[in-house]
């Protein structure tokens, strides 16, 4: 029927797992266009996508909807309900701008990436990779590793992952301390609060959970760190200098690093080289029930700003 609302999914992995979000889409009646790729869509398949489609919403993964994407959809797209924590991707002034209603999630990761990244960190600190290596290899290779008892952990951007992961080490032992200059002065926080660069020369580990992708580590802080420092980033690949980094981990300033948001996507760039650094795709809140919670949100957050029944 032409009066039916016409709404895009972003995400690739949008109801693989569980289809209830394409379901409670279905029961409001509405017209569910899929990705038409099967990847992440470029700036020109995204114009393509919302013009060509004809559609009334999106459920946004991390395509680019700048303003450009946006005014190409001018008069049409009426609301943009991101599956997913960061907005980055997002003009959300030109949304304000055209009237576009937009909604994220935000609750809805802070589980998934705050058990990664203590997965991770976990791996890291306890040579798990490299030993697992060597045993199908053939070698029967032990190596000493860290107690994560005897780290101290800088955790940059205190909102609710960062919060998360520093509960999850306190009770592992690690002692915490917090950077975010976002964090006004009188907010509860339990932990010891440190600038950047006081907290570079005491920390063992950064784990960064900032939004935004403004640089914060490049050559100046990597060489204000201590040596054989452990750096994980589940937030932007944008808050780390990429070539700063690889001089970092060349001189073993840094000695270990996970990365799970890389500067371009798929990555294919020079980390690749090196076998201290964990690589992961972009896959931090890829658990059943992450998935679940921020696609059902998203879809609740689309069909209330369509004005249609959720």
């Amino acid at each position: 029927m032409e009066n039916e609302m016409r709404i895009g999914i972003g995400p690739t992995s949008f109801a693989q797992e569980d289809k209830t979000p394409l379901q409670l889409l279905e029961a409001a009646g509405v017209i569910v266009v899929p990705n038409p790729v099967g990847r992440r869509l470029t700036q020109e398949e995204t114009i393509a996508f919302l013009t060509g489609e004809k559609l009334d919403g999106l459920l946004a993964g991390l395509e680019p909807l700048n303003r450009a994407v946006l005014k190409s959809a001018a008069g049409r797209l009426k609301a943009i309900a991101r599956v997913g924590t960061g907005t980055t991707n997002v003009d959300v002034a030109v949304c304000r701008e055209m009237g576009i209603k937009f909604s994220f999630t935000p609750a809805g990761p802070t589980e998934a990436v705050a058990e990664m990244t203590l997965a991770a960190l976990l791996c890291l600190a306890r040579n798990l990779e490299p030993m697992n290596r060597a045993m199908h290899q053939g070698e029967w290779a032990k190596s000493i590793s860290r107690s994560l008892g005897e780290l101290t952990v800088l955790i940059v951007g205190f909102g609710r992952i960062g919060r998360h992961v520093a509960r999850q080490l306190t009770s592992m032992g690690c002692q915490i301390i917090v950077c975010d200059p976002l964090l006004p002065a009188e907010a509860e926080c339990e932990f010891a609060r440190t600038t950047l660069v006081e907290g570079l020369s005491q920390a063992d580990v950064i784990t960064l959970h900032a939004s935004g992708d403004k640089t914060i580590l490049g050559e100046a802080e990597f060489q204000a760190a201590k040596q054989g420092l452990i750096l994980l980033n589940s937030a932007r690949g944008e808050l780390v200098d990429e070539t700063a980094l690889i001089r970092a981990l060349q001189s073993g300033q840094v000695a270990k690093a996970w990365f799970d948001a890389f500067w371009h996507e798929p990555y294919k760039g020079p980390l690749l080289q090196f076998d201290q650094v964990l690589l992961t795709p972009h896959t931090g809140t890829y658990t059943r029930l992450c998935r679940l919670k921020m696609e059902t949100e998203a879809v609740q957050n689309m069909l209330r700003d369509l004005g249609l029944p959720s």
